[in-house]
C-alpha cells in the first residue's frame, strides 16, 4: 500500500535470508489494471529507495497474471511481464471453478516458448476434484509453483494437504513466498525451506528455492534445470472437511 510496507517486507526478506524477489503485482484487466510500463517505473523507484535506506535486496519485474484468452499474445507484446524478461512467466487460475481448455491454452504458451509457472495450485479450491489436470499440465511442459504458506499450515489444512502431495509427487518445481505483507503473508521462505528438507532432501530442497529461481533469473531452458528429486515420503489422507 506505500512505502513504509515495501521497505519493512524488504527488510523482513533480508533477514530471511532471501537475496533476489520478484515483483509480481496481479494482472487482470477490470480488476487489477496494473500496465507494464507502470510496474517497471515503481520497481525502479524501488530499488532507489532500498538503495537510500540500505537494505541489500535485488528486484526484479514479473505479474502475477490470471488466464485470460489473449494471454500468449499479451506476453508476446509485453503487457504481461514475464519474470526478469525471461522465458518464464506466472500464470494464475481461477480458484473457485476449473476452466475450459486450460490444458489447450497452457500448451500454447509452452509451445510458443514459454514457460508457465502456475501459482499457488495447491490453494485452488478446485484441485481436490480435478487433481488429474494438473498432472496433465506438469507432463506438458508447465511449471507448479507452490507457496511457501502452504507448507506451514498458514492456508490451512487442505492446502496444506495437497501442498505435500504435490511435493511428494514429484510435481513441484518452485517455493515461492508469495508475500503480501510482513503479518499475514510475509516474506519469508526458511520455514518452509526447513519443511521441504524434510520432505525430499536438502538438494532437492535447494532447488526448490535456490537453484531454480536463479535459472530463471539467468533465462536458462527449462530442461537445462536440475531433474526433480522425488520424495520418498508417503503422503497422508487428505483432511477431513
Amino acid at each position: 500500500p506505500d512505502l513504509a510496507a515495501s521497505l519493512a517486507m524488504a527488510r523482513m526478506a533480508v533477514a530471511d535470508g532471501i537475496k533476489v524477489m520478484a515483483c509480481t503485482p496481479h494482472f487482470m484487466p477490470g480488476m487489477y489494471d496494473n500496465e507494464a510500463s507502470d510496474i517497471r517505473r515503481r520497481i525502479t523507484d524501488l530499488k532507489q529507495r532500498l538503495a537510500e535506506a540500505d537494505i541489500d535486496l535485488a528486484l526484479v519485474v514479473g505479474c502475477d497474471a490470471h488466464i485470460r484468452p489473449d494471454f500468449l499474445a499479451r506476453v508476446r507484446d509485453g503487457r504481461i511481464l514475464c519474470l526478469n524478461d525471461s522465458r518464464y512467466v506466472l500464470f494464475e487460475p481461477p480458484h473457485d471453478i476449473a476452466p475450459q481448455r486450460l490444458e489447450d491454452l497452457l500448451f500454447n504458451i509452452v509451445a510458443a516458448g514459454y514457460v508457465p509457472l502456475l501459482t499457488h495450485p495447491e490453494r485452488l479450491k478446485w484441485i481436490e476434484n480435478h487433481f488429474a489436470i494438473f498432472e496433465q499440465l506438469v507432463n506438458i511442459g508447465v511449471w507448479m509453483q507452490i507457496t511457501g504458506g502452504s507448507l506451514t499450515g498458514r492456508f490451512g489444512s487442505r492446502p496444506q494437504y495437497w501442498a505435500e502431495k504435490m511435493l511428494a509427487s514429484g510435481m513441484v518445481r518452485i517455493i515461492a513466498s508469495d508475500a503480501h505483507n510482513v503479518s499475514s503473508r510475509p516474506p519469508v521462505l526458511s520455514d518452509a525451506f526447513a519443511i521441504a528438507e524434510a520432505e525430499v532432501g536438502l538438494d532437492e530442497a535447494k532447488n526448490l528455492v535456490l537453484i531454480r529461481p536463479v535459472n530463471i533469473l539467468d533465462n536458462e531452458p527449462a530442461d537445462k534445470s536440475p531433474p526433480i528429486l522425488i520424495a520418498q515420503s508417503l503422503v497422508s489422507a487428505p483432511p477431513a472437511r
